[in-house]
């Protein structure tokens, strides 16, 4: 860099200088200087901001870093451009950083002032101004934080409600299953009053007891029928059931064939018994052994149901987890799914596509969590409820990268640039804050160093998440953010 003498009536020329009198351009060029840069770097984003710079003559190009890449947002040679510490004004309520980098492709020359200085100089000529700008950006930002505070407040809401759905259905179905069975047992007992009054010999009661174990095995090894051989099975039964003169024989079909018995199964009972007028007794006291098994096997299915519907809110809180460790990203994809199970719907069909050799990541789990439901929620939105929500990932050179697709009509191409703005909404007024993306964005990008982006047509609609695989740069960028 080499330094070049300041000339008052060049800054005039500038547009962001135009309006100075006299006095103020020789105090800019006493307090500052020109300097002439040769191409390359002239500062990065995220180093501490030391200097403000106004564009005289040459070219700058300004960038991001995204996914560990550096993306390109404005390149100008426009007269009068400016960049680097222009919050200084600010002082140290707000951090004093480059917010991106800025490099030159040609020799250029630059109006150079000191960040203090530049912040000194803005509070004396500009009080009015300052104070409109200071509270255009500590307004914004608080308002961002408490609509931030909200959309999170009414995540949490819908997800709660969804899981309380969730946890309703097979608690409820539990406590009539329990309901059933105690009629059941009940009735149970009054048929064992019965055997026990001696209408059975010891070696007939001896055969009906073991029957009663090999059905109870049975139902836990019954096979899963389709419809159509469910019903042949229930006509064949309700037939049999008919020539041996059970009565209510077709009602107590649907029971038997649940439990995967037949026809053959049930000559064994008639061989069982002497009496022939007995072979009804013995049909009902097995039906109430069957009932009670399916009864039980219900109450065990809806209480692992509910379960693993607590297994997946506490790891979609990761509640009793570190903030930030090795985490396998099924496990809280999988948990994202269960808690927005709801809101996904049986009308969309859900396809996982799980890269098992994909490691464990760094990561803070609860924030990415956060992602998943952001965009899946977004997704099912898009697609109006109907259609396929697929969840992929595999590994994409030293990052994971985990997909988020819809097949919905797809992110307009006019739009697509600003989806990750704050405030950006496609929703109806009243449905949407716009934070969704700007946080996922913000978590992704600034809290794991990651990248985050779309790509779409109609149809198929996909959002990207990269997160890197090693943990020394999302470690340390989450320490700096956290």
């Amino acid at each position: 860099m080499t330094q070049l003498p300041c000339n008052p009536p060049e800054l005039r020329t500038l547009f962001l200088f135009e309006k100075l009198t006299d006095h103020q351009l020789e105090q800019l060029c006493e307090k500052g200087h020109v300097e002439l840069i040769e191409p390359g770097p002239v500062f990065a984003e995220g180093e501490i901001a030391t200097c403000f710079y106004v564009l005289i003559e040459g070219e700058l190009v300004l960038s991001k870093l995204s996914g560990g890449e550096e993306i390109e947002f404005s390149r100008t040679s426009q007269r009068g451009v400016y960049s680097g510490a222009w919050q200084s004004y600010l002082g140290d309520r707000a951090p004093q950083t480059y917010t991106a980098s800025m490099r030159v492709t040609a020799p250029s020359r630059f109006f150079v002032l000191d960040a203090d200085r530049f912040g000194q100089l803005m509070r004396e000529w500009f009080p009015m101004a300052v104070h409109l700008l200071e509270g255009l950006f500590f307004g914004n930002q608080n308002a961002k934080q408490v609509v931030d505070q909200r959309e999170r407040l009414l995540a949490l809401g819908s997800l709660s409600a969804g899981l309380t759905h969730e946890l309703n259905n097979p608690a409820a179905a539990a406590v009539r299953a329990t309901a059933s069975l105690r009629d059941r047992v009940s009735h149970m007992r009054q048929k064992l009053s019965v055997i026990a009054s001696g209408v059975y010999d010891r070696q007939a009661l001896a055969t009906l007891i073991r029957l009663q174990e090999e059905t109870a095995e049975l139902v836990a090894k019954a096979p899963t029928l389709t419809p159509l051989e469910a019903s042949d099975r229930e006509d064949e039964l309700g037939d049999w059931f008919d020539d041996h003169g059970v009565s209510g024989g077709w009602d107590l079909a649907p029971t038997f064939v649940q439990a995967g018995l037949d026809v053959p199964w049930l000559e064994r009972i008639v061989a069982s018994v002497d009496d022939e007028s007995m072979v009804e007794s013995a049909i009902r006291w097995l039906n109430y052994t069957i009932e009670t098994e399916l009864l039980m096997n219900e109450i065990a299915d809806s209480t692992a149901r509910v379960s693993t519907l607590v297994n997946a809110a506490k790891q979609y809180s990761q509640m009793d987890r570190a903030p930030y460790q090795r985490v396998d990203l099924r496990e809280l994809l999988d948990s994202s799914l269960v808690m927005l199970g709801r809101k996904i719907g049986d009308s969309v069909t859900v396809v996982k596509e799980y890269d098992p050799t994909l490691p464990q990541i760094p990561a803070y789990a609860a924030e990415l969590n956060q992602v998943w439901t952001n965009l899946i929620d977004n997704a099912v939105a898009a697609m109006d409820g109907r259609g396929t929500l697929t969840v992929r990932t595999r590994r994409d050179g030293d990052m994971a990268l985990i997909e988020i697709g819809d097949t919905g009509p797809g992110v307009p191409e006019e739009i697509r640039s600003r989806i990750f703005e704050p405030f950006f909404t496609t929703k109806p007024v009243g449905e949407g804050t716009g934070l969704g993306l700007d946080i996922s964005w913000r978590i992704v990008v600034k809290k794991h160093r990651g990248d985050l982006r779309v790509e779409s047509e109609p149809g198929d609609t996909r959002f990207q998440v990269r997160i890197p695989i090693e943990p020394e740069v999302a470690a340390a960028e989450g320490a700096s953010d956290g």
